[in-house]
């Protein structure tokens, strides 16, 4: 029986990238809900957990050390540096899923899609909070920020945002509902496309 999702035998990698606070990881974990041949991949970071953080759920959390070691022995399909902390995809884990028919999605920051652009054969998304000041009410709302990091999450997101264009796609959160079938949809029309 034919479906809407998930009939390929080897995957495909979806890169999601977006300003903290826009929704990303809700849309993600909508799509996993929703389609069992669709995982995201958990990044490998150096910096601790938030307070409803899990390891193996929301990241893998290692040192440094350990980080720079996975570096030199080549298991990262991308890493990058973003406020001072790594955060890296393991490349085992995406040519795994890939492997069993699963789409991959790796909810990465835009160095990280940078770096897989033109070299790496991915759909790459890009979702956009309304705007500046609704991305600033939302990350106040999170509370998990000092005042300082806010703001240097505000210039940051401008940077990211101003690379929105470089993407295949580009969705704008104002309504979770329909930033959701907007994502889904671009899942299932890129499926179907003759590759």
């Amino acid at each position: 029986m034919m479906k809407v999702l998930g009939g390929l035998k080897k995957g495909l990698v979806f890169v999601v990238s977006a300003p903290a606070g826009t929704g990303k990881t809700t849309l993600v974990q909508m799509l996993c809900k929703e389609f069992d041949c669709v995982v995201e991949s958990v990044s490998f970071t150096t910096r601790k957990p938030r307070p409803n953080e899990r390891e193996g759920k929301d990241y893998h959390f290692i040192s440094a050390a350990e980080f720079e070691k996975k570096i030199k022995e080549g298991e990262f399909l991308e890493h990058a540096k973003v406020f001072n902390h790594y955060y890296g995809t393991s490349l085992l884990f995406v040519e795994r899923e890939q492997a069993r028919g699963k789409h991959v999605v790796l909810v990465i920051d835009t160095q990280g899609a940078m770096k897989l652009m033109g070299g790496f054969p991915a759909t790459f998304i890009f979702i956009s909070p309304p705007s500046m000041k609704e991305l600033k009410k939302r990350l106040m709302a999170r509370r998990s920020e000092t005042e300082e990091a806010m703001e240097e999450r505000l210039s940051w997101a401008e940077k990211e945002m101003s690379l929105a264009p470089r993407y295949d796609y580009h969705i704008i959160n104002e309504d979770l509902k329909v930033a959701y079938e907007v994502l889904r949809s671009i899942l299932i029309a890129v499926e179907h496309k003759n590759h």
